[in-house]
C-alpha cells in the first residue's frame, strides 16, 4: 500500500521533461542551437581537428566550443573570424567564440 506523500520515479521522455519546465525547455533549445552551429562552421574545421571539438554553451552572443588539447586550440584560434562569418551568415548573431580546453574526454559522433 502507498502512501499519498510517496512518489513513484519512472522514466520520462526528454520533451516531456523540457515541457514541464521553461527553464529546463530552454537549454535544451539551447543545447541543440550550441549543435546546430557546431554543425554550421564544421566545413571550415580542418578536417583532423573535427573529432577533437564539440559544441558547448551559448550564454548571449558568445559561444564555446569544447576543445580536446591547447594544441588544437591554437590551430582553430586562427579561424575565429572565419568561424564568425559563416554563423553570421546563417543568421546567428555571435560577437565571441571562446575556445575552453578540455580534460580530453573523447565524444564519440
Amino acid at each position: 500500500m502507498s502512501s499519498p506523500t510517496s512518489r513513484r520515479h519512472y522514466a520520462v521522455p526528454l520533451h516531456e521533461a523540457a515541457q514541464g519546465s521553461p527553464t529546463f525547455a530552454r537549454l535544451v533549445e539551447l543545447t541543440r542551437e550550441s549543435a546546430e552551429r557546431l554543425l554550421a562552421i564544421e566545413s571550415l574545421i580542418p578536417f583532423a581537428l573535427r573529432t577533437a571539438v564539440r559544441p558547448g554553451p551559448i550564454e548571449g552572443t558568445s559561444w564555446c566550443l569544447l576543445v580536446d588539447s591547447s594544441a588544437a586550440a591554437a590551430k582553430l584560434r586562427q579561424s575565429l573570424p572565419a568561424f564568425q562569418a559563416k554563423l553570421s551568415s546563417r543568421g546567428w548573431e555571435v560577437t565571441s567564440i571562446r575556445l575552453k580546453v578540455g580534460s580530453g574526454q573523447k565524444s564519440y559522433r
